[in-house]
This record gives structure tokens, C-alpha cells and sequence, in this order.
């Protein structure tokens, strides 16, 4: 397939459609990448969407029809190339804790799907509506270190939820140190053949890919895995496989009840709906930064809406994004969403005439798959990087890792947040100030630490490097204060380069500092202050005390007219004092 050249009416269409642009645009030498990322990924979305159907309390087969849908809506409006979306173990846990209370005098499993499917469509209105209004500056919270410890949080708990599956048995805990306490004290209940399997599947993955890069190290793997658990008949011997698939395709509807459940569902959608738009931004943004492309994360919401209404549609439920399946896709090759449209053919066609080709596949080569995938979402030389450029960008790092791992991916990402703008505000609060001198070339620099630096007697020149507002006023005011103290000025000549605003309680206090430091003989002029801030300043009415002719494009011109100005002012003082000795 060649690109094919839009005409205008197409590219208003397929500016709100990104499906269909990257069709139009579609290479031919990505086909056989997408097609080996989508075989490999429907072996991995297989197991993964039954499982999570039942963590969501609704019956196994549903999670495939979850899978198809989702995949479905998310290529044709979502933007991201490799984002795979699908059934998630932080959504469906909600999904059960919603139904369950509207299920206790039933628990039918229709009603269940049918509730499932309402608020899969309430879940992707609500998206689809953030989208629309423009609300995804939440992907601006998201720091290069929130985002690398964030996607290390998540390889650590991904790898600590496989270990289980790996060794051949499982476990009921929930919450990373259950989790890995539990796999500690039940390690006596692996089973042999299971983790022979699972490691030996592990070290493929892990060597083959260095050995070559063009043989699909995932692929073989799991045909290997599979091909030796039927010869070996593997099940015999306590390896548990995926066993045989449901058989079918629903047809779509719309997922209806009673209007009494819309409230209840409502509630709960938003709740996922936090979730599932903080998990999908976070590894969009992080992904995104790994292959060097820009995200679009109101297209982001969209697309993970209309990949909600989608699963709606088809008896599926409420879906997000899947961080490990993304790595899988990723690690396969993937050039674009079309690797997820062939992992959604490749179920349904599984689901409909090959129900049982995947029965003898062991769950422990999937597991390893999943953790040779986690491993590659960390970055372990990035935070090493951190550490040596910014210890509180490393601190940011390691507090996102540790709340993704000790208290949820949505937690950790919130906490992470949190600091990171608790820290900019610090940085506001309390900016850097620093007296300036002049190096033999001209130039001007901090004088801490250098002794070839020059300033100028009776003039300080300060540089404050912030905004000039209400919550750092007060420390700029006794700043200036202490170097009148120390330095004992005619001139400070402030460098306004770095500040970018003045609000109203910081004209405030610059006007009273201005009064007392004429009170103390000492006057203030500006340097490199925009032309926007000088009209504001105006408008506060501080050009009543501040000298308006004390503004300058540079240190050197300001200097230079303080220069002049002194001359001019101890000319007649001189002239006084020649007259009084002629006098005597």
C-alpha cells in the first residue's frame, strides 16, 4: 500500500479522524512489521482479556469481545501509533466493586454485561467530552522524571504480578508487598516443568533479540512454547495452557437496563474515568517520549472514548490502556495502530473457526513474555542522568516509582504530580537571586565562587530570577534590604531579564521598598524589563515614585546614565564647596 494524496475536503475529514489519515499515509514497508506485532500481541490479549473479564466479575468471553472493540474504536480515532488498548487490571477491579452492589439480588450475568456495557458508554461520553472541550493539559503534569518513574514503577509491578504465573502457581494477594511476600512463602509450590518452560522462555527473549534483530524473538517464543507443550503434553504435568477459546462474535446493541442505574454507574464511570485518562496519558506521554513524537492528548481522550462506546456496543465494558501489551507491541516492531486491527482479527478469527489453536499455549510463556516487555519500560541510565544533572528531579523520580508500586499506578501518578508542582512553587517562592559583576570580555555573571569578576562601587546589580508576585514579593524586599545592609549603595540596579510578570501585591511592595530606600539615599533602576511589564506598571500608578528615566536596555547603558547622572549631580555640589572656602 503507497501513500495516497489527500484533497482538502479529505484533510478536514481526517484531521478529527487520525484512523484514517495514517491509512491514506500508510507504508507499504510497515506491513510486515504490523502484521508479526498484531499476531504476537493477539497471543498475549487472548488470555490477558479473559482473565480481566472475570477480575470485572463478568463471564471470560467478554474481555475477548472487550479486546476486538476497543482496538476497533481506538485505530480509527486514536492518535497514538503503538498505544494498545484493552481490559486492565486497574479498571476491571472497579467494574466489580460497581456491579456488585446492583447485582446482590440477581447476579445475573446479562444484567451484569448489560450494566458493564452502560458504563463503558457513560465512561467513553465523558472522554469524549473532555476531548472535545480541550481539557488535555493533564498530560503537562507529567515531567520527563514523573514520566520515567512512572513507567519504572510500572515495569517493577508488572514483573512482581508475572512472577507467580512464571512458577506455575498463583496467588490471592493484592498490592505489590502482598503480592511479592506471597510468591516468597508459596515458592515451594512451583511446578517444575511450568518454570523450566517459563525460563527457558524468558532467556529467549531476552538473548535472541541480540543475537538478531530481524528473526520476531516474541513470535518464536510463543510458538516454540506452544509447539513443546503439545509434544510434551505439558498439561500432564501440572502446566497450566490457555486452554480452548469461546467460539463466536456478538452483534452490537445498545446496553440498556433501567434509568435508576444511570446514577449509580455515572458515579462510578467518573472514578474509572480518572483512572483510565491518567494511566493512558502517562504511558502515552512516556511511550511518545521513547520514539521521539509529539502527543496530542485531547485527540488521546477521544480516542480512548470512542474506544469505550465501542466496547459498549459490542458486550464489552469499561477498558484502558495497557502499559505491558504497549511494550509488546513496541517490542514486536509495531509501526502503527494496524498491528491492533491484526491482533483484533487475529481474536476474532480465533473466536469464530480456531477456537482451539492456542489451547497448548502455557501461561508461564506468557508471563515471561509480559516481563521481558515491563523490563523494557524501565530506564534505569535515565535516572542514573537524573542523579547527576538534579537530585530533586531524581527525588521527583523515585517518589513516582514508589507511588506507582506501594500505592497504585493512579496514586503514584497523582503524588508524583503533586510534588512536581508543590516543587515549582517552591522554585516561585523562593527564587534564586544573585549580585552580578562584569568579566574582562564585557559579560556579566554571579560573583559567588569567581574572583576575575568586577563590580562597580556604589552600585550593586541584581538579578532576580522569577516572576514578581504575592508569594515572593516579601523575600525580593529583603533581599534588596540585606544587600543595602551589606553593601551600603547609592545605585541597585535591578536585572529584570528573568521576570515575566508583576501582579498588583508585589507593585505594592516594590513602591513602599522604592520610598524607603530614597529614605535611605539609595535609588532603583531597571535593566532589560519587557516593554508589557513598564505599561503595567504604569497602569499601577508606580511611575508616581519610581523614576521613569531609570529604565535601560542593558547593565552597561545603565551604568553608563548613572554615571552621567552622579557627574551631574556633584557638579554644583562642587561649585557650593568651592564658593564656601572662597568665602572663608
Amino acid at each position: 500500500m503507497t501513500a495516497v494524496e489527500a484533497t482538502p475536503s479529505t484533510s478536514r475529514f481526517t484531521k478529527h479522524v487520525p484512523g484514517l489519515r495514517l491509512l491514506l499515509a500508510y507504508q507499504r514497508g510497515w506491513a510486515r512489521a504490523d502484521v508479526v506485532a498484531g499476531l504476537v500481541l493477539a497471543a498475549i490479549l487472548v488470555p490477558q482479556g479473559m482473565a480481566y473479564a472475570e477480575l470485572a466479575g463478568l463471564p471470560a468471553v467478554t474481555g475477548l469481545y472487550t479486546t476486538i472493540a476497543c482496538l476497533v474504536g481506538y485505530a480509527l480515532m486514536g492518535p497514538s501509533r503503538v498505544l494498545v488498548l484493552g481490559p486492565d487490571s486497574s479498571v476491571s477491579p472497579l467494574i466489580f466493586a460497581a456491579l456488585l452492589p446492583m447485582l446482590a439480588a440477581s447476579g445475573d450475568p446479562a444484567t451484569a454485561i448489560t450494566l458493564a456495557g452502560m458504563m463503558a458508554l457513560l465512561v467513553g461520553a465523558i472522554e469524549i467530552g473532555l476531548g472535545v472541550a480541550k481539557l488535555g493539559f493533564v498530560a503537562d503534569l507529567l515531567s520527563v522524571e514523573v514520566q520515567v518513574g512512572y513507567m519504572n514503577g510500572l515495569g517493577i509491578t508488572i514483573i512482581v504480578g508475572q512472577l507467580p504465573k512464571l512458577f506455575g502457581f498463583s496467588t490471592d494477594a493484592d498490592g505489590f508487598v502482598d503480592e511479592l511476600r506471597a510468591f516468597v512463602s508459596d515458592l515451594d509450590k512451583t511446578n517444575g516443568p511450568t518454570v523450566a518452560i517459563g525460563l527457558s522462555t524468558l532467556a529467549l527473549l531476552l538473548v535472541l533479540p541480540r543475537i538478531s534483530k530481524k528473526v520476531p524473538a516474541i513470535l518464536v517464543a510463543i510458538v516454540g512454547a506452544t509447539v513443546v507443550s503439545a509434544a510434551l503434553d505439558a498439561s500432564a504435568h501440572g502446566v497450566k495452557t490457555v486452554g480452548a477459546l469461546p467460539q463466536g462474535l456478538p452483534t452490537p446493541s445498545l446496553p440498556w437496563t433501567e434509568l435508576s442505574d444511570v446514577g449509580p454507574l455515572l458515579v462510578a464511570a467518573l472514578g474509572i474515568t480518572l483512572v483510565s485518562l491518567t494511566d493512558t496519558i502517562a504511558t502515552s506521554t512516556s511511550f511518545a517520549a521513547r520514539r521521539g513524537e509529539e502527543v496530542n492528548p485531547d485527540q488521546e481522550m477521544i480516542g480512548l472514548g470512542s474506544a469505550n462506546v465501542a466496547a459498549g456496543l459490542f458486550q464489552g465494558f469499561a477498558v484502558s490502556t495497557s502499559g505491558s501489551r504497549t511494550a509488546v507491541a513496541e517490542q514486536s516492531g509495531a509501526k502503527s495502530q494496524v498491528a491492533g486491527l491484526v491482533g483484533a482479527g487475529a481474536v476474532a478469527v480465533m473466536l469464530l473457526f480456531l477456537n482451539s489453536l492456542l489451547a497448548s499455549l502455557p501461561q508461564t510463556a506468557l508471563a515471561a513474555v509480559v516481563i521481558t516487555a515491563a523490563l523494557s519500560l524501565m530506564n534505569l541510565p535515565e535516572l542514573a542522568r537524573l542523579w547527576r544533572i538534579r537530585r530533586t528531579a531524581f527525588s521527583l523520580c523515585l517518589v513516582a516509582t514508589a507511588g506507582v508500586v506501594f500505592f497504585g499506578v493512579l496514586e503514584g501518578i497523582l503524588v508524583a504530580i503533586a510534588l512536581s508542582i508543590l516543587l515549582f512553587f517552591r522554585r516561585s517562592w523562593w527564587p534564586h537571586g544573585a549580585v552580578l559583576g562584569r568579566d574582562g570580555n564585557g559579560g556579566w555573571h554571579r560573583i559567588d565562587g569567581r574572583d576575575d569578576l568586577e563590580e562597580r562601587a556604589g552600585i550593586v546589580v541584581f538579578r532576580w530570577e522569577a516572576p514578581l508576585f504575592f508569594a515572593n514579593s516579601g523575600m525580593f524586599r529583603q533581599s534588596i534590604r540585606k544587600l543595602v545592609r551589606e553593601k551600603q549603595p547609592g545605585w541597585i540596579v535591578l536585572q529584570c531579564e528573568a521576570v515575566t510578570d508583576v501582579d498588583v501585591t508585589a507593585a505594592e511592595k516594590l513602591q513602599q521598598l522604592d520610598e524607603q530606600l530614597n529614605g535611605q539615599g539609595v535609588r532603583l533602576a531597571f535593566v532589560e524589563l519587557r516593554g508589557r511589564l513598564e505599561d503595567l506598571l504604569l497602569r499601577y500608578g508606580l511611575f508616581e515614585t519610581l523614576d521613569r528615566d531609570h529604565f535601560y536596555p542593558s547593565v552597561d547603558a545603565a551604568l553608563a546614565a548613572i554615571a552621567d547622572e552622579d557627574a551631574t549631580a556633584a557638579a554644583p555640589a562642587a561649585v557650593q564647596e568651592l564658593d564656601e572656602e572662597e568665602s572663608h
